[in-house]
């Protein structure tokens, strides 16, 4: 290719991005979202609720910069009021897309990977797609209390929004969990699996994110995995197994799922690749932010084209 050529397309591709109004997510703001997020004075668990009201309220500040419709949604669980935090974009159309992660953490830990990324996230989506023409209704959504001892109970955040759903016989076309986004490895068996026949069709390296759902799990979730992968912002791996497969429903999608609704989770596959979770070295010294910063275009780009 000839250099006249080369940046003929170069214009092109920057034509096409701006009609389409596509902004690439940003890896000093993202930075500056994981350090405001793990680098705190109290750990983000449910002991500590003034923390978690704390990362409640920036996580409301940012969203605030981008959307006008932004809100907590309260619930008590022993005495204690937690916090949902729900931005929305698009809100002209009845269908919408839930886009959600949690903020809270395991225990005593920065939870870097488990999972600020997820909620660093929603954060960058909600910036870019500030000034994008959408299809569907987007409610971006951090949840509160995902990690145990709440976790698989109705106590968590994402139960009580997906349950509210319903009640409320809102049209939702499908949920995504972004659930462990930053961390990568390009060396031999840095991949491990539930079924150790799944490297020969997956490989041993940890370099891709993971699209999983479960087995006839709704028209949204095939339709974002393909076009999620025709994106081509980053190595991405599909993977439909049945709920009982371990690891395949430990996120928040599992209560979409509970009530009805096609949901998937997009992973870096968790413990099967972070050694570091659930553990005080998952911190953002270890995470490859470019890296997460591709999982989120692709995101961005899939909901905008839907």
């Amino acid at each position: 290719m000839t250099l006249y050529k080369y940046i003929t397309l170069l214009v092109l591709l920057s034509v096409i991005n701006l009609c389409h109004g596509s902004i690439n997510s940003d890896t000093t703001i993202i930075k500056k979202h994981l350090t405001a997020i793990t680098k705190t004075e109290a750990y983000r668990n449910h002991r500590n609720i003034e923390q978690l009201n704390k990362i409640a309220d920036y996580i409301k500040s940012v969203f605030l910069q981008y959307s006008d419709s932004v809100f907590f949604q309260e619930y008590n669980v022993k005495g204690k009021t937690y916090k949902n935090v729900i931005c929305s974009f698009g809100t002209e159309n009845k269908k919408r897309i839930i886009v959600g992660a949690h903020y809270d953490v395991c225990e005593n830990q920065e939870g870097a990977d488990d999972n600020a990324t997820g909620v660093v996230g929603l954060l960058e989506l909600s910036r870019q797609l500030k000034t994008s023409k959408l299809n569907y209704r987007i409610d971006l959504v951090a949840y509160t209390l995902e990690e145990p001892p709440y976790f698989k109970t109705e106590f968590m955040g994402s139960y009580v929004h997906a349950k509210s759903l319903l009640d409320s016989n809102i049209d939702v076309y499908g949920m995504i969990s972004v659930e462990m986004i930053g961390y990568f490895k390009d060396e031999k068996k840095s991949q491990s699996y539930p079924i150790g026949i799944l490297s020969l069709f997956y490989g041993n390296k940890g370099n891709y994110i993971t699209l999983v759902k479960k087995f006839n799990t709704g028209k949204f979730a095939r339709k974002f995995s393909k076009n999620y992968i025709s994106s081509k912002t980053i190595r991405t791996k599909k993977f439909t197994g049945p709920k009982s497969l371990p690891g395949i429903d430990f996120s928040d999608h599992l209560n979409y799922w509970k009530f009805g609704f096609s949901a998937l989770m997009i992973t870096d596959t968790s413990f099967y690749r972070n050694k570091n979770y659930h553990k005080k070295s998952d911190t953002m010294e270890t995470l490859d932010i470019y890296r997460m910063s591709k999982v989120i275009d692709g995101l961005y780009k899939t909901l905008i084209l839907l």
